[in-house]
Formats: structure tokens, C-alpha cells, sequence
């Protein structure tokens, strides 16, 4: 079994993040779940959360991730996201208002997006 695994964190309009990791947790429309390296083959639907990656150095990388898809095969993880943002990449007072606004509007979908930016970053 190896000791890592490469993944790939794709946005609809770039690539968001590459490289080594031990560990990601994602959300899927099953739930929560953990991918290290020799897991076996899935193919799943990501929901709006938070995606956290453990590097094979030690660091960790948080991305609000907004709908997708993830597949993991031959040690090689793909995360295929509409929306992925890293967590430094979030202006979080603006993330704060959009929540804000969104609630003042009754707007479900952009609540929930909001609310993934905000977790993302605050952990």
C-alpha cells in the first residue's frame, strides 16, 4: 500500500489544487468521507462542504467545494467541482454579507453557499 495518493481538485474554471496527500475528507451524498492511500475504487456525488486535504508534508489545504463529483481509482483521487475555492482565496467578511443578504432574501442555495465558504475557512 502506498503512503500517499495524488489529488487533483478541479473547479468548472481552473485547477484549484494538485499534489500528494495521506488524507481528503469530503462530503458525498452518502455522507462524509475519508480516501487514504489504497482505499478502494469509489465514484460518489460531492455535496456543498468543506474539503480537507492532509499533504504528504504535514500541511493542511481547505477548499469549500459547491457540487461535483469524486472518484478514486489506481491511487489517484479526483475532485470535480461546479465551485472550489481554496479557504486563503476567501474574503471572509464578504462571505459574511453574501450569508447576510442571503438570509434577508429567504435564498436557500445562496445561504448554503455562504455558509460552505464561511466553514471552509473557520474550519
Amino acid at each position: 500500500m502506498a503512503a500517499e495518493l495524488h489529488v487533483e481538485l478541479v473547479a468548472a474554471d481552473r485547477n484549484v489544487w494538485s499534489g500528494e496527500a495521506t488524507l481528503v475528507v469530503a462530503r458525498t451524498t452518502s455522507g462524509d468521507i475519508g480516501v487514504m492511500p489504497g482505499h478502494q475504487p469509489l465514484l460518489g456525488v460531492l455535496e456543498s462542504g468543506p474539503v480537507t486535504i492532509r499533504t504528504s508534508e504535514g500541511n493542511t489545504v481547505v477548499a469549500a467545494v459547491h457540487g461535483g463529483f469524486i472518484s478514486f481509482a489506481d491511487n489517484k483521487l479526483s475532485l470535480l467541482a461546479e465551485i472550489a475555492e481554496l479557504a486563503d482565496e476567501i474574503d471572509v467578511q464578504r462571505a459574511e454579507r453574501a450569508l447576510e443578504r442571503a438570509k434577508a432574501e429567504a435564498d436557500a442555495a445562496a445561504e448554503r453557499r455562504a455558509d460552505v465558504r464561511l466553514r471552509a475557512v473557520t474550519g
